[in-house]
């Protein structure tokens, strides 16, 4: 515990130093921005270690169970990947396998045993970057008769975003809106801009406020218990009609990145309906208290009754099920594994997918040519390097991809989890899964066989540096 207030507090000072001090070229407007970030800051830190422990104390102390457990288990494999599994892929890479691909049946039956988790039935349409994605909500959004759940980690300040406030502010007279977002990963973003935003945009201090200000919008910033986050993004519709994946709310994704949303219908929205509801009682005054009394009611049905089998996976406190699903896949995959991501640095991860390529499966990752995390870049220039010498092929998509995609010989999955510890391990997170071959299709030709034909294969090892080794030390410890 005095190891954690003390790195809170160099943060704090951190923050002070890099988010208070004036330039020359700051206006005031700019000061009191960047002000607000720190009260932001130092709000974030008193709720996640005075606030969480009284109200939450069952998910405060599971997270740090959680938290350790994971923690110390994943530095323990670690070391025996780094000092004795890795090293011992050896030799000639093998040719291409032409054999079958895995029994798609069988394979959901070991997901079962080994996630916990049930197929649901649900159908998936791919929405494929902000124009496609934004254009159908906004759509759904005017369309809606009685309620909109948003769970998103960010809501930004950027002209996209207070857009889209508006328009919700305006819904909220007629039906219910209610909002959840991350305390963290809000606070973050609302400090950054995006390098299209226009210069003329005049940002409100508080997108919360904002949102509820002269509206029936409600608003609710989920604590963060020991600092781990919510990264789920997920927005029903009238409790029928859901959007999953990566996008969050704001210019980047609307405008700028190449991003994946899917829309949902079916029996398994009332499950996410129902994981939603559940988020938003926990994050209210009562807290675990309220969550406990949301749980017992039980899951309700409001979608329609029909669709193919889907799947939820997620990870949570002591569940990580999105890790144990993709690790199952990687491991019994035959024939072919396809993956986007912009951060890719679990060993764990990258080991199996060595160890795929050397039984003969084609491997291909694609990763962003412009990634928008320091760390996490240079992390993935080691992680690249380790791919090729096991004949992994890597391909760099032009510009960045925020794109969080699967295949696995014919089972896919997508969501809001990255190829790192906090989305396998550590925040909250939440993908769909099918083996439904029309779906994996359709995800193939809008997504991965577009997206491979437009990116640059990388043949040659790229430059690692000693800051970058000691980048990816600090990434596998940290993020």
């Amino acid at each position: 515990m005095g190891i954690l207030n003390k790195g809170i507090a160099v943060t704090g000072i951190a923050l002070l130093i890099t988010g208070c001090a004036s330039t020359p070229g700051d206006t005031p407007s700019t000061f009191t921005r960047k002000a607000s970030g720190v009260g932001q800051a130092g709000w974030v830190y008193a709720r996640s270690v005075y606030e969480n422990p009284v109200n939450r104390p069952v998910s405060h102390f599971a997270s740090l169970g959680s938290l350790t457990m994971k923690s110390t288990a994943g530095l323990l494999r670690r070391i025996s990947l780094s000092t004795i599994e890795m090293p011992a892929l050896n030799g000639p890479i093998p040719a291409l396998g032409n054999g079958e691909a895995m029994d798609l049946v069988a394979f959901e039956d070991t997901l079962d045993k080994v996630t916990g988790t049930r197929q649901d039935l649900g159908r998936i349409e791919f929405l494929v970057d902000g124009d496609e994605y934004f254009g159908r909500l906004m759509e759904s959004i005017d369309s809606a008769r009685e309620s909109i759940d948003i769970r998103t980690y960010i809501f930004d300040n950027d002209d996209f975003a207070v857009a889209m406030a508006d328009e919700l502010r305006q819904r909220s007279e007629d039906i219910r809106v209610r909002i959840m977002v991350d305390s963290i990963g809000n606070m973050l973003a609302t400090q950054a801009d995006a390098e299209s935003l226009p210069d003329t945009h005049d940002h409100p201090l508080s997108i919360n406020r904002y949102l509820e200000r002269e509206s029936d919008v409600k608003v609710r910033s989920m604590t963060n218990p020991w600092f781990t986050g919510d990264h789920t993004k997920t927005t029903i519709i009238d409790k029928k009609t859901a959007f999953v994946g990566g996008m969050n709310i704001g210019r980047e994704y609307r405008y700028d990145w190449h991003d994946l949303m899917m829309e949902v219908t079916g029996p398994v929205v009332d499950q996410l309906q129902f994981e939603s509801d559940k988020a938003w009682s926990r994050g209210g005054l009562l807290g675990d208290f309220a969550n406990a009394l949301r749980f017992l009611r039980g899951k309700q049905e409001h979608a329609a009754r029909d669709g193919y089998p889907v799947r939820i996976l997620q990870t949570r406190n002591f569940s990580s099920e999105i890790y144990k699903a993709q690790i199952a896949a990687i491991q019994n995959a035959k024939k072919y594994i396809y993956i986007e991501n912009a951060y890719f640095s679990d060993d764990r991860t990258i080991y199996e997918l060595a160890r795929a390529r050397r039984r003969g499966v084609d491997v291909r990752i694609i990763i962003p040519a412009r990634g928008n995390h320091g760390p996490l870049n240079a992390s993935n220039k080691v992680t690249i390097n380790t791919l090729l010498r096991h004949g992994v092929r890597v391909y760099e998509y032009p510009g960045m991809s925020h794109v969080k995609a699967a295949v696995y010989d014919g089972w896919l999955c997508v969501g809001s989890a990255n190829f790192d510890k906090l989305s396998l391990k550590i925040n909250k997170e939440l993908n769909l899964a099918t083996s439904d071959p029309a779906t994996v299709n359709a995800l193939l030709e809008q997504v991965f066989y577009p997206d491979i034909s437009m990116s640059r294969e990388i043949k040659d090892s790229v430059e690692v540096t000693f800051a970058t080794y000691w980048a990816e030390i600090a990434v596998d410890e940290l993020l």
